[in-house]
């Protein structure tokens, strides 16, 4: 009985641990936020991804690919530290599914050989000088900013939108 309370312990040590490092932790979300997102795109019949509430306002299908045309900028040029092409006129529901799943990988396979030391380096970004721990956290503000946008997409639709799911 010693041995399993011993074990428990342990593990539940190591996995707390683990969830106190930035990448361990934003790997999880970043699964998370993928997840979430890939539901909302589902969730839009394919004849609305054309939608834009105004104007001025992208489509629902511009938002999904300037989302992954984001991420892939920012993990290839500050993780990758490689020039990325954009994606451009790309409105096929199930393309611009397979591009946002294409980016997610990119940025979770770009992030993971990214060693925690690496974070504190700065990088030249317009906005000014930005740590790449800066960067991480952008990644995933970015794809939540324009998410919390297409859901009001998927409402003026009459698309109930997927559950919330955070981490």
């Amino acid at each position: 009985m010693k041995k399993l309370i011993t074990l428990i312990a342990l593990i539940t040590v190591t996995m707390a641990t683990a969830q106190d490092k930035p990448l361990t932790a934003w790997q999880e979300k970043w699964t998370n936020s993928e997840h979430y997102l890939l539901e909302i795109a589902e969730a839009m019949p394919a004849n609305h991804y054309s939608f834009k509430p105004t104007e001025r306002e992208m489509s629902f299908a511009e938002q999904l690919v300037h989302i992954a045309n984001n991420i892939n900028w920012l993990s290839n040029t500050y993780f990758k530290g490689e020039k990325v092409e954009k994606y451009t006129e790309v409105s096929d529901k199930e393309e611009i599914i397979s591009l946002l799943k294409a980016a997610f990988s990119n940025a979770r396979n770009a992030v993971k050989s990214t060693d925690e030391k690496d974070l504190s380096t700065v990088v030249d970004f317009f906005a000014g000088p930005k740590t790449k721990l800066q960067i991480l956290n952008l990644l995933q503000d970015h794809v939540t900013h324009h998410r919390g946008q297409i859901i009001v997409y998927l409402n003026l639709n009459n698309v109930a939108p997927p559950r919330y799911s955070g981490w």
